[in-house]
């Protein structure tokens, strides 16, 4: 249809004054209805100041993005001693667990008085239940050494301490949102979970008091870190790294253990069962007693066998898979993290808070992802949410640094056809792919 200069301002003129209520606008050809805008929610191991970076030129997609970590509100003082050892640090995810993690296995140590694995998972449950109260290296090493039992508590375990099974008894959620490209602390808010009666009430081996000036012929008490400076998990890796310094740094200021020094050796578990293997076979092979790690829930999986057939102790600041709980670790496997049975709850409440009716449930295709997958929707259907109003997908995560991005363009179609108004994204580093592709399939991403 022609339209004249003067009637073709007119029109535009009118549908701006009505906001697009009517069908047609502009040369009088209809236009496509508004798309359905999609809300972004991620978990701990994508909820980093670090991971708008992945997405390179198209960062500003995560703005509004929200999600949960497992997060107690940290201490300015903490805080600042972390970037005493990393001044670059922008973020803290898993830095208090790690801290903790490595500062629980040296007072096992203290109280077992020795560098035997086995006599130091025998305390590793104790430190935290149900002795005298402490809260930092020097003061809980001073009691250690002279036979006192200790019931440690510090930046991640404030309420209770460990279960039976080696995990904490309660935890604390963060719900955070990204606000342009960086994470806004001001809206963060923070929720506990979990119950304080869980905690263990068994009693532990007697501590063995330190002997003045210690024993000459005690071998050092030596660490071994299984974290991911590589691999899709690496944008977690500074201040995990951090919180094992400082703890280490700490430690020996207070005299460190067994009357020497702990030693600390550096290791990398590439988010890659190989990666993680060599190093662990390394790490036994330098006589390390607990190792640290590993980041990511699969990758504890994968080498789990292999430390408790070396009779080591495998303690990790962030696994959160529910299945480990009763993995059959011979009792060598700890975490300071908390199980992801808890963390599904927050994520379900952050999501369904926003009103979201359409929800799809992405995650990586591993134990982690898959079994926190699973226990959202478990909980969304709790609230109500219909299975026809739910759908799940996974994606393979590339099997190390050097093979092909993921390709979610499939995916991210399904979910453009299903008319999804909420998207949550569980994963790492790679699943900045999951967001390009629905980009680039013309989902539009909201706030």
């Amino acid at each position: 249809m022609f339209v004249t200069r003067r009637s073709r301002v007119a029109t535009l003129a009118a549908c701006a004054t009505i906001l697009l209520a009517t069908s047609a606008c502009g040369d009088d050809k209809p236009e496509e209805a508004s798309a359905q805008q999609v809300r972004l929610y991620g978990t701990d191991g994508n909820m980093l100041n670090s991971y708008p970076a992945e997405l390179k030129e198209r960062a500003s997609l995560v703005d509004g993005m929200k999600g949960t970590t497992p997060l107690t509100p940290l201490p300015d003082d903490f805080k600042s001693r972390l970037r005493a050892v990393n001044p670059a640090l922008t973020d803290y995810l898993y830095s208090a667990e790690t801290y903790d993690a490595v500062v629980i296995a040296v007072l096992a140590a203290q109280l077992a008085g020795s560098t035997n694995p086995a006599d130091i998972a025998k305390q590793i449950v104790g430190v935290t239940n149900d002795g005298q109260r402490c809260e930092d290296p020097a003061s809980c090493l001073a009691l250690a050494r002279n036979g006192q039992d200790i019931e440690y508590r510090s930046v991640s375990l404030t309420r209770a301490g460990f279960t039976d099974k080696g995990e904490p008894a309660t935890a604390s959620y963060a719900t955070l949102t990204f606000d342009g490209q960086q994470i806004n602390d001001g809206k963060t808010e923070f929720v506990g979970a979990g119950i304080e009666s869980a905690a263990s009430t068994k009693t532990p081996p007697k501590p063995k008091k330190q002997r003045a000036g210690g024993d000459p012929d005690q071998e050092p008490l030596v660490l071994g870190g299984l974290l991911p400076k590589t691999g899709d998990l690496a944008i977690a890796y500074p201040p995990m790294a951090a919180g094992a310094a400082l703890a280490i740094k700490e430690i020996n200021a207070a005299g460190g253990a067994l009357g020497k020094p702990v030693t600390w050796k550096d290791g990398d578990d590439g988010t890659s069962p190989a990666v993680a293997k060599a190093t662990v076979a390394k790490h036994v092979t330098d006589g390390v007693s607990v190792i640290i790690g590993a980041g990511g829930s699969g990758i504890s999986r994968e080498v789990l066998p292999d430390v408790v057939q070396a009779g080591k102790i495998l303690f990790s600041p962030s696994n959160t898979d529910s299945g480990l709980t009763d993995v059959e670790d011979k009792g060598l496997y700890f975490r300071t993290a908390p199980p992801d049975s808890l963390q599904g709850r927050a994520l379900a409440d952050v999501i369904l808070r926003d009103g979201s009716q359409k929800i799809v449930i992405v995650a990586r295709k591993d134990s982690y992802g898959e079994g926190l997958q699973a226990t959202v929707r478990d909980e969304l259907a709790k609230a109500g949410i219909p299975d026809d109003r739910l759908k799940l997908l996974t994606y393979e995560p590339p099997a190390d640094a050097k093979a092909a991005p993921v390709d979610f363009s499939g995916g991210a179609k399904e979910i453009k056809e299903f008319g999804a108004d909420a998207v949550l994204i569980i994963g790492f580093g790679e699943s900045a792919q999951v967001i390009r592709g629905l980009a680039d399939a013309g989902v539009q991403i909201g706030q």
